[in-house]
């Protein structure tokens, strides 16, 4: 088991914070299908920008399971320590230091994984925030800025000198954004260098590929970032192989292009799209977020039109973050055909139905997900997507 503090994770795979990605309807469907923790987006620490739509959804949600774990971003000591404190205040259990985000608009203002360039200021960091809350702090780094400068041993020794309690490490460096393939045997040297549980983290998109760079590096566990857009079950596939059972939760079987007979991903998937838009929707009728609804207003003075025109930003905001979650759907299917089918043989003569069978489906997926980018309620999506799994099922499974 891994102990973060005083809670006990029960899996060794985790969601990474990803902005734009983990919000409240994700982390829970992730969590329902195996993930042991779950980590909020990334939040600013400038206070100035507390009270923004943005910053008022990246909260700890109160319905998140335990531990409820929110990651905050910046480069002034001080400054972090007051947004970890805001943080805890707000309902946080674990707070998760970023200095390990690539993006040129975090790392121009020295922040991200620029901070592993200065560890005078590292160091400042840490000690700041770690002394100002009553929770655990965790810290997601890189392995270095850069290829020539891999200094992630030297920060996880400092980390955990200064109270970190645990470690996410990304196998590649700032310069190699996500290019080129994850290395890991500097996270296996950091493994040996600390006694705090350490997570492996890049590249991991299989349960096989998870068990691998645990048995490689030594790692704790594993931390799942964009393994997990489309398909949330990879939890639940890393926790069946690990703990030796029979994997059941795969999309598509390795005997059939359709979905699977027991249709459980279809349920994950629809019951995702609907907790988008529920959620979503509550939040304007919700007392719980007074300052998020005020900002959401207009003018009007008319409390009507103020509730039908603050129902209707919450709708186009559902609608825009279900297009991105339901196409990667699409698009993890796709994958999946690609990958079942790119080592059979397709050019022999029997093959050639089969692989007009395959590019067929491909092509029908291909125009779903355009179709799905181009509708704007809550009930067309539904709609959609559910007369999208019926015309699969009437397809009829093609053999292997």
């Amino acid at each position: 088991m891994i102990n973060i503090g005083p809670y006990q994770l029960a899996g060794r795979a985790v969601l990474a914070p990803m902005a734009g990605v983990t919000d409240f309807p994700f982390r829970q469907i992730c969590r329902r299908l195996g993930a042991s923790m779950v980590t909020a987006e990334m939040s600013g620490s400038n206070p100035a920008l507390r009270e923004t739509r943005k910053s008022q959804l990246r909260l700890a949600n109160p319905d998140d399971a335990e531990p409820r774990t929110i990651q905050i971003v910046g480069t002034e000591p001080l400054q972090m320590a007051a947004a970890a404190r805001y943080q805890v205040e707000s309902g946080a259990q674990i707070v998760d230091i970023n200095m390990g985000c690539p993006a040129k608009k975090v790392c121009k203002k020295l922040a991200g994984s620029a901070l592993m360039k200065d560890t005078h200021l590292v160091r400042a960091i840490l000690t700041a925030v770690v002394g100002s809350v009553d929770v655990p702090v965790t810290l997601k780094i890189r392995t270095g800025w850069d290829p020539e400068s891999r200094n992630a041993v030297e920060i996880a020794k400092i980390a955990e000198d200064l109270g970190i309690q645990s470690l996410a490490v990304h196998g590649r460096t700032r310069a190699c954004r996500f290019h080129g393939l994850a290395e890991y045997d500097t996270i296996g040297e950091v493994v040996q260098a600390v006694n705090i549980p350490v997570f492996a983290n890049g590249d991991i998109r299989s349960a096989v590929k998870a068990k691998t760079v645990l048995n490689y590096t030594g790692a704790s566990g594993v931390m799942i970032g964009r393994g997990a857009q489309g398909r949330p079950w990879i939890f639940s596939e890393i926790n069946d192989l690990l703990n030796n059972k029979k994997t059941t939760s795969e999309l598509f079987t390795a005997k059939s292009l359709n979905l699977n007979h027991t249709r459980i991903q279809e349920r994950f998937i629809m019951e995702h799209l609907m907790h988008i838009h529920d959620y979503y929707h509550e939040i304007c009728n919700s007392d719980n977020n007074v300052n998020l609804t005020k900002r959401l207003e207009t003018f009007s003075k008319s409390e009507d039109c103020k509730k039908k025109r603050n129902t209707e930003k919450h709708t186009e905001l559902a609608v825009r973050i279900s297009r991105k979650h339901i196409c990667w759907y699409f698009e993890q299917m796709i994958q999946v055909l690609v990958d079942s089918y790119n080592n059979k043989d397709l050019d022999s003569v029997e093959s050639q139905g089969l692989k007009q069978e395959v590019k067929q489906l491909i092509t029908n997926i291909e125009t779903a997900k355009k179709q799905f980018n181009q509708l704007s309620s809550r009930n067309a999506q539904l709609e959609h997507v559910e007369h999208f799994f019926g015309e699969l099922h009437t397809t009829g499974d093609i053999a292997a």
